[in-house]
């Protein structure tokens, strides 16, 4: 293709060899009926069963079919980086390759980017085929995304999303932050995110990628991308702050507790020794905690002010 393609399709996979050649026909109908030029950019997650044989065929009958194959499987949002790279329409849409996710949706998502001026529009699926056992995780997800970026979207993880071409150029997706791909966005200035309602069919072929594990790597990567989105550029802001707290009340307690002491022994009062109290001990901890904190936001900061990338900043345009 050498024109500049309308719409980038990006569709990781995982082991997804009996939905693809119905999908790529889905797809093909939808964009021909549009008139849209296009590509679809299937990335093969390191599948063990025969998904790459056939993304080669599908190629070679469909010029618009394009493939890249991981050596091993390194993950969704790792998949969704590379297709991000290799994306070179004006409008980009991800979806699942296990037909859940409608191509019929690509024509409402394409026009919110291109005429309502959406950066991203998310899919939100408001009736799920998914397990109890996949639904509730989701929900608790979706709330405490919400809650802690601002963002008010019903389904930060739903995989059919539409983004404006210089939202992926500008966002790195790792570990598993494609759930929080709207945050990243923000992030990086792009605050034009929409919702809509899409259809989710039930799972044609084969069977959920979903795991446990996945959940407990969510939540870290949200804590993570919330820290980096605030503090990224100034840790000391949070290790030297917290770490001034806990020093500042851990003196200020033991100074109390010592200055207690030597009041009821000057005035023949009782008293007990200091290193006898438990507080006085706790507080002595809380003073070594906060300077080992301070010296953690110092150190911080010498890594940012060398690092290479300290003043990279996206501009959107230049005259």
């Amino acid at each position: 293709m050498s024109e500049t393609p309308d719409i980038s399709v990006v569709i990781p996979l995982l082991n997804e060899s009996e939905s693809l050649p119905e999908l790529a026909a889905w797809i093909d109908r939808v964009m021909t009926a549009n008139r849209f030029r296009y590509e679809a950019i299937f990335i093969d997650d390191g599948s063990s069963d025969s998904s790459w044989n056939v993304i080669r065929s599908l190629s070679a009958t469909n010029p618009s079919v394009r493939g890249i194959r991981f050596r091993r499987n390194y993950g969704k949002s790792a998949a969704l980086y590379c297709g991000f790279e290799a994306a070179r329409g004006e409008v980009v849409i991800t979806m699942d390759a296990d037909l859940q996710d409608s191509p019929d949706e690509i024509p409402e998502l394409y026009r919110m980017i291109t005429e309502e001026g959406y950066d991203l529009v998310s899919g939100w699926k408001r009736r799920r085929h998914d397990p109890i056992g996949k639904r509730w995780p989701s929900k608790l997800f979706n709330a405490t995304a919400r809650a802690t970026s601002g963002i008010r979207l019903h389904d930060f993880n739903c995989g059919l999303k539409a983004y404006r071409k210089k939202v992926v150029k500008s966002i790195e997706v790792y570990g598993e932050m494609h759930r929080y791909i709207p945050i990243l966005a923000k992030n990086a200035g792009f605050t034009r995110i929409g919702e809509k309602e899409v259809h989710h069919r039930a799972r044609k072929y084969g069977h959920s990628k979903f795991g446990w594990e996945r959940a407990v790597k969510g939540y870290l990567d949200l804590v993570t991308v919330m820290f980096l989105s605030r503090f990224g550029r100034s840790p000391m802001y949070f290790f030297g702050g917290l770490g001034t707290l806990m020093f500042l009340f851990g003196g200020v307690a033991v100074i109390v507790i010592i200055a207690q002491k030597l009041y009821r022994q000057s005035h023949d009062m009782v008293f007990r020794a200091v290193t006898d109290q438990p507080l006085f001990h706790l507080c002595l901890l809380a003073v070594v905690l906060g300077v080992m904190l301070f010296l953690a936001g110092f150190l911080g900061e010498l890594i940012n002010r060398n690092s290479a990338d300290r003043n990279h900043y996206l501009i959107d345009e230049e005259l």
